[in-house]
C-alpha cells in the first residue's frame, strides 16, 4: 500500500474541496492512503513536495490549486513556475500528479473540478499513481 501527499494551495476553498475529494477518491479506488497538507500558494506546492519527498514518507504526490486569469501578468507567472517547478520534480523520479487549474474564470474551475464532471483532481492522483508504477517498474 502506498501513501500519497496531497499538497494544496488552498486560495479557492470550495474548488479546492471538489479536487481534492477526486484526488483522495482515486487513491483510495487503488488501495493506497493519503494525507493533505496547505502552503500559501501554487508557487510553493514544488518546494512542500520538493521537503516532503525528502523525507521518505510518501510515495506519491498530487498538486492540488486553482490560478484564475486576472488582469495582470502575475498569472503566468504562478501557472507557468508552479508547473516548471512540478515537472522538474517529475524528472528526477518523484511521482507527481499535477492538479493545478489554470483557468480564464471560475465557471471553467467549477467543471474542470467537479468529481462529477471533468474530475481534474481524480485524474491528477490517477497520473501519479501511473507513474508511482512506472517508477517501481524501471526502479
Amino acid at each position: 500500500m502506498a501513501k500519497f501527499l496531497i499538497v494544496e494551495a488552498r486560495f479557492y476553498e470550495h474548488l479546492n474541496d471538489m479536487l481534492i475529494a477526486g484526488a483522495r477518491a482515486a487513491i483510495k479506488a487503488a488501495g493506497h492512503t493519503s494525507e493533505t497538507i496547505t502552503v500559501p500558494g501554487a508557487l510553493e506546492i514544488p518546494g512542500a513536495i520538493s521537503l516532503a519527498s525528502e523525507s521518505g514518507v510518501y510515495d506519491g504526490f498530487v498538486a492540488i490549486g486553482v490560478v484564475i486569469r486576472g488582469e495582470t501578468y502575475h498569472f503566468e507567472i504562478v501557472a507557468g513556475e508552479s508547473a516548471r517547478g512540478i515537472m522538474a520534480l517529475t524528472m528526477d523520479g518523484i511521482p507527481i500528479g499535477n492538479g493545478i487549474l489554470t483557468v480564464e474564470d471560475e465557471a471553467q474551475a467549477l467543471v474542470r473540478a467537479d468529481p462529477a464532471q471533468k474530475d481534474k483532481g481524480g485524474e491528477a492522483a490517477k497520473a501519479a499513481l501511473a507513474l508511482l508504477a512506472l517508477k517501481e517498474k524501471f526502479g
